[in-house]
């Protein structure tokens, strides 16, 4: 790569995007084309050919000799098949084709993903549709065209396809709210997100003598170092040459892709990085981060580094999340969630913020469910994370308008009247006019909502489709409502009030943190779902199964696929994490701990004939003896535990929780011991100075 680089020259190189569409398309395919997108119309096959032509044309003149259907199944991460463009002529050789058929839809295996029943092993036939709203890239010598991915009996067996819905939906509710309010311009209201993403790295060296690292992506053991986090000295400081290198090479990669890696810098635990990219539409941001994620994990490795995902890999320092900034956008980029300078913004602004509020209290577990897996466990409720209990921080410039909607009263600005949405003089609500807010999960930014709760290895589909899904059901409600009044005003004015008086409960401005507020919200009836295995199962509640029914998001049938692969992955993740633990414990700990007591036992041996003390090395075979014999003995238990796990999925998952989780941590804690009492030169892998402090 270049030392230096044109940024506006390679951005969006390797894009088939809308400006290359422009130019390599027939003027009418393009419109046709463009025409499909914004109505969600079928695309013609004809039209389908000429874009498949010109698609394969600039993808090979790119390097490309195959293409995928690159598609999003239920594990969380993306999949792909690659099929070369090559065509036999007949007499041995070979031409480069691609049909609009091709572009259009693929067959690959379905048999071995995640499908939550919705079909059997045996059934492997399922299908990939071209996303014609996401652009196709060129990536690896592979032209990859973003997909659905569905069943042979038309169900979603993937994150895109309800996303889309979902999508759709939200904007199509929030139109009819436009609509009353004059604007009949705006065609569609899009879904705006930005996902912060943190990360670990470390030496590539030092990961691969981790057994836990590299089969769970975390570490199960690990005594705290001297020195972790406590001086703050690794926040926003300088970052160190290696990983600049790094930086640097994933922003040029990042960048040739489309994608709009804006903000990088050095995060609060030793060895974490978070980058941060601009706002984009909805499905656009979720494609982009499962390329950021799978990029950074390929980069570190070109740079002997590996790059950590997982939301805790260490114990002790902060974990890693994915602050999800979500808002409303019309088609000509006007935010919804600005509150803007005059009544008529003002009220719309206030109409899309009590809508927001009276969904999230609404669907609170709905929403609480969409973060809820094995990794997020370890983070949720730590002091770098929000607690489990779903609130929205507004700040208290918006906590005192909505005070004085709620009672009736004057808005204590200067020189401003009776506060009456749409009728007197609404004040000017000034953006950031109020501290942020760390542990509130949802917080209000000035023009958007940070959703803090999702883990930073997750897809971000879940909790964007949630937060579309229970949008689009409090504005439909409202759309009801209004667009059947006589007075528009009044009712207006009354909707906002009652929606926000029935809700309230759900907005804090406080500290997350704190044991009060565990029994605040306990008094005003907040879900705390402090755990998967305890918020799951609220997940398919028949509430949840209407409203995702309703819209069409879901079929009852894919809502609880979902859930059944939700806790699938969970009794896995745990069971995985256990059996690696007992093999570490009995296969690396315990041996190091007994050849160092070997040792100790041969220094008193050697120390006797000379008549010498021995206080030092006897005091600690004694401890040695006792953690180890401890550490076997939790072995055994954990051993039994995991023997007797239940067979149902729901039933298993509460087994783990209670009962193996518990035991896992009895393990740590004894091989913690010994870790502080063995000599490290008899330590079996690298400890958390070696990995922190590289």
């Amino acid at each position: 790569m270049s030392d230096v680089l044109n940024v506006p020259e390679i951005f969006g190189s390797d894009v088939f995007n809308e400006a290359i569409m422009k130019q390599r398309l027939p003027a009418d395919i393009y419109l046709a084309w463009k025409h499909c997108v914004t109505t969600g119309s079928q695309l013609p096959l004809d039209v389908a050919n000429e874009i498949a032509d010109a698609m394969k044309l600039w993808a090979i003149q790119k390097g490309a000799t195959h293409y995928t259907h690159w598609f999003q199944p239920m594990t969380g991460i993306t999949a792909e098949k690659h099929d070369s463009f090559i065509v036999p002529t007949g007499d041995g050789r070979v031409i480069m084709e691609f049909s609009g058929s091709e572009l259009v839809r693929g067959e690959p295996d379905a048999s071995s993903f995640p499908s939550g029943g919705l079909r059997a092993t045996f059934e492997a036939r399922g299908y990939t549709a071209w996303d014609p709203t996401s652009c196709a890239f060129v990536k690896d010598g592979s032209l990859y065209i973003p997909t659905c991915f569905f069943s042979y009996t038309g169900q979603s067996l993937d994150k895109k396809t309800p996303l889309l819905r979902s999508i759709d939906e939200v904007s199509r509710e929030a139109l009819r709210i436009l609509r009353l309010f004059g604007d009949t311009q705006t065609q569609r209201v899009i879904p705006s997100v930005g996902a912060e993403q943190e990360y670990f790295l470390l030496p590539k060296d030092l990961y691969a003598q981790r057994e836990d690292l590299r089969l769970t992506g975390r570490t199960l053991f690990g005594a705290q170092p001297p020195k972790g986090q406590e001086l703050d000295d690794h926040y926003f400081g300088t970052i160190r040459t290696r990983v600049s290198s790094f930086m640097k090479d994933l922003d040029e990669q990042l960048w040739r892709l489309g994608i709009l890696s804006k903000t990088k810098h050095n995060e609060g635990a030793p060895c974490q990085h978070e980058m941060a990219p601009i706002y984009t539409d909805a499905n656009t941001a979720c494609d982009d981060n499962q390329l950021i994620m799978e990029i950074m994990k390929k980069c570190a490795a070109k740079h002997n580094l590996v790059c950590l995902l997982h939301e805790k890999p260490f114990a002790g320092v902060n974990g890693s999340g994915k602050h999800n900034n979500w808002s409303l956008s019309t088609d000509s980029g006007k935010n919804l969630f600005s509150p803007g300078k005059t009544p008529s913004q003002n009220a719309r602004f206030l109409v899309f913020l009590a809508a927001f509020i009276a969904g999230v209290d609404e669907y609170q577990d709905f929403l609480r469910c969409t973060v809820a897996f094995a990794g997020n466990d370890h983070r949720l409720g730590a002091s770098e994370a929000p607690p489990a209990i779903v609130s929205i921080f507004l700040g208290e410039e918006l906590d005192a308008i909505i005070r004085s909607i709620i009672d009736g009263t004057n808005y204590t600005e200067p020189e401003k009247s009776m506060l009456r949405i749409g009728v007197d003089v609404l004040p000017a609500i000034p953006k950031d006019t109020t501290d942020r807010n760390r542990t509130s999960p949802l917080a209000f930014t000035g023009n958007k909502f940070e959703f803090r709760m999702p883990g930073s290895s997750q897809s971000i589909a879940g909790p964007n489709i949630a937060l579309n899904t229970i949008m689009a059901e409090e504005l439909g409600k409202f759309a009801d409502v209004l667009e059947n009044a006589s007075d528009f005003d009044s009712a207006l004015q009354k909707l906002v009030c009652k929606a926000l008086t029935d809700h309230q409960r759900i907005i804090f401005g406080g500290n997350g943190y704190s044991e009060e507020w565990k029994q605040e919200a306990a008094r005003r009836g907040l879900h705390n779902l402090a755990s998967t295995a305890e918020a799951l199962p609220t997940y398919v509640s028949e509430k949840n199964i209407d409203l995702v029914t309703r819209h069409g998001i879901f079929t009852e049938d894919e809502f609880r696929a979902r859930y059944t692969i939700h806790l699938e992955s969970y009794n896995k993740i745990v069971r995985i994490e256990a059996r690696t633990m007992m093999d570490m414990a009995l296969h690396q700990i315990l041996p190091a701990a007994v050849h160092y007591t070997q040792s100790l036992c041969d220094a008193i041996a050697a120390k006797k004939p000379l008549h010498l003390a021995a206080k030092a090395e006897t005091e600690l075979i004694a401890r040695l003896s006792t953690a180890s014999d401890a550490l076997y003995d939790h072995v055994e238990t954990l051993r039994f535990a995991l023997a007797a796990v239940p067979k149902e999925p729901d039933t298993a998952a509460n087994y783990y929780h209670n009962v193996v989780i518990p035991a896992m941590r009895d393990l740590r804690q004894e091989a913690d011991t010994l870790e502080t009492l063995t000599d490290k030169s008899y330590w079996p892998y690298p400890t958390y100075s070696d990995l922190l402090y590289y």
